[in-house]
C-alpha cells in the first residue's frame, strides 16, 4: 500500500495498516488519552486531535505515556488549523512546534494541511519527516472537484501519504473521488473520501478503490467531519474490513434516508448468510444522479422508498405484475448487461404477517385504510390471496378508483359501525413519529386483528386503542422485516434469515430511543 519511492513510511508504519482510523477529540487532554484507553482494544490505529485542546501542548506527556503502555498502536497527530477547518488558531510555526514534539514523543503519523505546507519551508517539512510519516491533506468543504490538479499541487510538497477529501453534494461525487482513487493509488499512498451524508458510498468502498485507509468517529455526535461513520458501524454494519473487488453493492435510495433502519437490517442479512455484499444509504437529491451512481459505482440492487416509487418506472426495462398493478417499485435488480428489473416486495410485507396468523386469507374480511402506494400493494396482495378486500380513505374518489381496480369494496367512515372484519390495515401515514394521531378511533376499530403499517413508534396510538378493544395487533416492524427479507431473497436467492433481521430491528430501534432519550435529557439539563 505504501509506495517505495516514500522513504521514511516503510521503515516506521506497518506493511499494511489497518482501514479504519478512528478520529479521537477532547477539550481535556485526561479526556482524550481516556477515550483513547477505551478505543484500543479493538482500533490499534487513532488520530488524535490535538487542534481540539485549548493548549495542544499540554496534551503530549499524556499521549507519551499511552504511547509507552500500548507500543503497537499507530498514532496520527493532528493540529489543523482554523483557517484549514480545524480548531488550531495559533500561528503556522506554533502547529509545526506541535507536530515535531508528537513526533519525538512516538507518533508515527502527522497530519499537515496543504495551506500550511504552502507558507513554510521546505526545510521545515522535511524536518518533520526525519522521523515520522507525513500525510499532506487537503480539504474541500463545499464540492469534489478538481482532484487531479490538487494531487498535483501535492505533489510539489514530498509526502508520505495524500490526503485528498472533497465535500459530495450528490451521489455522483462519489464516483469521481472513487475513479480519482483508481487511476492515482499505483502511483502515490492515497488516503481520499467525501464529507456529508452523501459522501457515504466513498468512506465505506474508497478503501477497495485505492485508499490506504479511511476515518470513523468514536461515537454519534463526535464526528471530526461531516458524515463521519462510527467505527463500530464501519466495522460491524458495513463489514468495511472485509469489503474487496468482488463485494456487491447495494442500497435504499430515497429523499431522505438518513434515518433508514435498511442498512443495518440488510447488511446483518448479509453477515449471517455469508454473501460478500455491502448495502448502503444513498440520499438521491434527484433520480438522475441515482440512476448514473447505480451504473457507474455499480450498484446491483437498489430498496426504492419516497419520493421514487412511482417516478423510477419509466427507467426500468421490466416489471413484475405486482409492480404493474400497484403502479409503484421498491425493489430494483440490476443485470449483468445492466438493465433495471423492478420488483413490488411490499405485498410480501403485508401477506406474510398475515398469513402467520390467520389459517387462509381466502374470504378473510379486511379493511385497509389509505390508497396510497403502500394501501396499494396490501389491496393487491391481499386479492391475489382470495381476501374480500375493503378500502376506507379519507379522498373518497381516489378510494373508489383503487377499489375498481383491484375489484374491492369502497366504504364510507360512516359505515364502520355495522361492519367487524378480521384484520384492518393502517396503509397512511397517520400515528406516524410521536403523534398521538390515528386513523381510526377506539369505538370504530371492531377487529380480530390490527396492523399498522408504521414502524416508528414501534406501538402506535392506533394499535395501542386496537389493544384496549381487545384486538391483537400486528406492528408495523413485521411488514418492515418480511418486505426486507423478499428483497433479500430477490437479490441472492437464498432465503432470509428474517429471525435475526427482526432482532436487529428491534436493537437498532431500541438503540434510538436510547439515544433520544439521553438527548432529550441532556436539552433540558
Amino acid at each position: 500500500m505504501i509506495s517505495a519511492a516514500n522513504s521514511y513510511a516503510p521503515r516506521l508504519l506497518p506493511l499494511r495498516l489497518p482501514r479504519v482510523c478512528v478520529a479521537v477529540t477532547a477539550s481535556d487532554p485526561a479526556d482524550l488519552v481516556e477515550k483513547a484507553e477505551a478505543l484500543i482494544r479493538d482500533n490499534p490505529f487513532l488520530e488524535f486531535r490535538l487542534d481540539y485542546i485549548s493548549k495542544p501542548a499540554l496534551a503530549l506527556p499524556k499521549i507519551k505515556q499511552f504511547l509507552e503502555t500500548h507500543p503497537g498502536t499507530v498514532v496520527i497527530a493532528t493540529c489543523r488549523r482554523a483557517a484549514s477547518g480545524g480548531k488550531f488558531r495559533g500561528s503556522i510555526v506554533s502547529q509545526l512546534d506541535i507536530l515535531a514534539k508528537a513526533s519525538a514523543i512516538g507518533c508515527q503519523l502527522l497530519d499537515v494541511e496543504l495551506s500550511t505546507a504552502q507558507k513554510c519551508k521546505p526545510a521545515q517539512l522535511q524536518k518533520l519527516r526525519a522521523r515520522s510519516a507525513l500525510i499532506l491533506s487537503y480539504h474541500d468543504f463545499r464540492a469534489t472537484k478538481k482532484l487531479d490538479e490538487t494531487l498535483e499541487k501535492m505533489r510539489a510538497f514530498p509526502a508520505d501519504f495524500y490526503k485528498v477529501v472533497g465535500t459530495a453534494t450528490t451521489l455522483a461525487d462519489n464516483v469521481t473521488m472513487i475513479q480519482f482513487l483508481g487511476r492515482e493509488a499505483d502511483n502515490h499512498s492515497l488516503v481520499g473520501l467525501c464529507m456529508g451524508e452523501q459522501g457515504i458510498i466513498s468512506r465505506v468502498l474508497g478503501v477497495r478503490a485505492g485508499s490506504v485507509f479511511t476515518f470513523a468517529s468514536v461515537g454519534p455526535g463526535e464526528e471530526t467531519a461531516p458524515g463521519q461513520v462510527t467505527a463500530q458501524e464501519l466495522r460491524s454494519v458495513y463489514r468495511i474490513e472485509t469489503v474487496d473487488a468482488a463485494t456487491r453493492v447495494y442500497g435504499v435510495a430515497g429523499d431522505p434516508v438518513a434515518h433508514s433502519l435498511s442498512p443495518a437490517i440488510m447488511n446483518a442479512a448479509f453477515k449471517r448468510e455469508n454473501v460478500n455484499a455491502v448495502y448502503l444509504a444513498l440520499h438521491a437529491k434527484t433520480l438522475k444522479d441515482l440512476l448514473n451512481c447505480v451504473r457507474q459505482i455499480p450498484i446491483h440492487g437498489l430498496s426504492i422508498t419516497m419520493p421514487y416509487k412511482e417516478a423510477i418506472l419509466p427507467y426500468l426495462d421490466n416489471t413484475d405484475s405486482h409492480t404493474t398493478k400497484i403502479g409503484a417499485c421498491n425493489t430494483v435488480v440490476r443485470a449483468q448487461d445492466g438493465k433495471l428489473y423492478g420488483f413490488n416486495t411490499d405485498t410480501s410485507g403485508v401477506v406474510r404477517p398475515l398469513e402467520r396468523r390467520l389459517s387462509t386469507l381466502q374470504d378473510a374480511k379486511i379493511l385497509v385504510l389509505g390508497a396510497g402506494g403502500a394501501a396499494r400493494a396490501a389491496v393487491f396482495g391481499l386479492k391475489e390471496r382470495g381476501a374480500e378486500v375493503y378500502i376506507l380513505n379519507r379522498n373518497v374518489a381516489a378510494g373508489q378508483k383503487l377499489a375498481r381496480r383491484a375489484h374491492a369494496r369502497s366504504m364510507k367512515r360512516a359505515d364502520l359501525k355495522k361492519f367487524t372484519f378480521d384484520v384492518i390495515i393502517n396503509a397512511t401515514p397517520v400515528g406516524m413519529g410521536n403523534t398521538r394521531e390515528t386513523p381510526l378511533q377506539e369505538k370504530e376499530i371492531n377487529a380480530r386483528y390490527v396492523f399498522d403499517m408504521i414502524y416508528d413508534p414501534p406501538e402506535t396510538r392506533l394499535l395501542q386503542l386496537a389493544k384496549q378493544r381487545g384486538a391483537q395487533i400486528i406492528p408495523g416492524i413485521e411488514m418492515f422485516v418480511h418486505q426486507a427479507a423478499r428483497q433479500f431473497e430477490i437479490w441472492t436467492g437464498k432465503p432470509a434469515p428474517q429471525d435475526d433481521m427482526l432482532q436487529v430491528v428491534l436493537l437498532a430501534m431500541q438503540e434510538r430511543a436510547t439515544r433520544a432519550a439521553a438527548a432529550a435529557a441532556t436539552k433540558k439539563k
